[in-house]
C-alpha cells in the first residue's frame, strides 16, 4: 500500500513537472469550432470529436436510448445568431447545449440551456428548449472521428449533419427571414445609398418578387452601364419572367462589355445559356 502510495505521488509530480514546463499533448478527442454564415448571422458549433479506436460505438459506448453529449468532453454547444426553426421547432437566436437520445432507427435531439455542463453531467429536462427526432441512416462509409457539419446551405435553410461510425443523422434548420428581408429591402431602397442589384440579385435567386426584380436591375444597370455582372443578372431575370428581346439584349451587351477580360469566357458561356433558353421561349 505504501509503494502504490509513492507511486501516485511521483505520478502527481511528473504530471505537474509536465504542466509546469508547458507540454502540450495530442488529445484523443480534439475540440473543433465552426462558424458558418447563415442567413443574416451566423451559426457556431464548438464540439470535441472522439475516435472509433477499434470500438463499437452506438449500442456499446453509446448506449442506445440514452442521453448522450454528442461527442466528449463538456457538452456540446450550437448558437444561432437569430430566431431559427430547428427539426420543425422554433428556437430563439441564442447559445445551446445539444444532447442527442441515439436510437436504432431514430434519434431524438434536444436544446438545452446548459451550456456549462461536463457532457451530460448536470443535465436537466427542466432546462430543455426544444425536443425533436430525426431518422438516423447508415453512412455510406464508415467515418472514424465524430464529425459535425453545416451543409446544404441556401438563403434561409441548412443542414446540420452529424456522422460517426457508421451512422449519420440530418438536422433541418430554418431561418424564417423572408418577410424580415423584404421589409429590409423596402426600407433600405428609400436610403442615399440604394442596394438594387442586391435587392435584385436577392429576390431572382429566391424566385420571389420578380417583377420588382427586374425594376431593380434595370436601375442598377442605369447606374453602372458598364457592370458586365449586372447585365447578365437583367439578362436572368429577364428570361425568367417571359421578357425574350430584353434577356437577349442584355446577354449580349454582358458578352459585349467582358471582351478582352478574364470574365470573357465564363460570361460568354452563361449569358449564351441564357440566349439558348430565350430562344426557346
Amino acid at each position: 500500500m505504501k509503494r502504490f502510495a509513492l507511486a501516485l505521488i511521483v505520478a502527481a509530480s511528473m504530471m505537474s513537472d509536465a504542466n509546469a514546463q508547458g507540454l502540450k499533448l495530442p488529445a484523443l478527442s480534439p475540440t473543433t469550432k465552426i462558424t458558418q454564415d447563415f442567413s443574416t448571422s451566423t451559426i457556431e458549433l464548438s464540439y470535441s470529436r472522439p475516435s472509433v479506436r477499434g470500438r463499437k460505438i452506438f449500442g456499446d459506448v453509446v448506449p442506445y436510448n440514452t442521453i448522450w453529449r454528442t461527442g466528449a468532453n463538456s457538452a456540446t454547444r450550437i448558437k444561432f445568431g437569430e430566431d431559427v426553426t430547428i427539426g420543425g421547432v422554433p428556437v430563439k437566436a441564442g447559445d445551446y447545449a445539444l444532447y442527442t437520445i441515439p436510437g436504432e432507427k431514430e434519434w431524438e435531439v434536444i436544446l438545452n440551456k446548459g451550456i456549462g455542463n461536463w457532457g451530460a453531467m448536470g443535465y436537466s429536462t427542466a432546462d430543455d428548449i426544444a425536443r425533436f427526432k430525426v431518422p438516423s441512416k447508415k453512412a455510406g462509409e464508415t467515418v472514424s472521428s465524430f464529425t459535425m457539419g453545416l451543409n446544404d446551405i441556401t438563403f434561409n435553410t441548412a443542414n446540420l449533419d452529424i456522422a460517426w461510425e457508421n451512422t449519420e443523422v440530418t438536422i433541418p434548420i430554418k431561418a424564417d427571414n423572408q418577410a424580415r428581408l423584404t421589409a429590409d429591402i423596402d426600407k433600405a431602397i428609400n436610403n442615399p445609398s440604394i442596394p438594387y442589384f442586391q435587392a435584385a440579385s436577392y429576390y431572382y435567386e429566391t424566385n420571389q418578387n420578380l417583377d420588382k426584380a427586374y425594376e431593380y436591375v434595370n436601375k442598377a444597370v442605369e447606374e453602372n452601364p458598364k457592370a458586365f455582372y449586372m447585365w447578365h443578372l437583367k439578362a436572368k431575370i429577364a428570361q425568367k419572367t417571359g421578357r425574350k428581346a430584353d434577356a437577349i439584349a442584355a446577354a449580349n451587351k454582358s458578352i459585349e462589355l467582358t471582351k478582352g477580360t478574364p470574365n470573357e469566357g465564363e460570361y460568354q458561356r452563361n449569358n449564351q445559356k441564357v440566349i439558348d433558353a430565350a430562344n426557346k421561349m
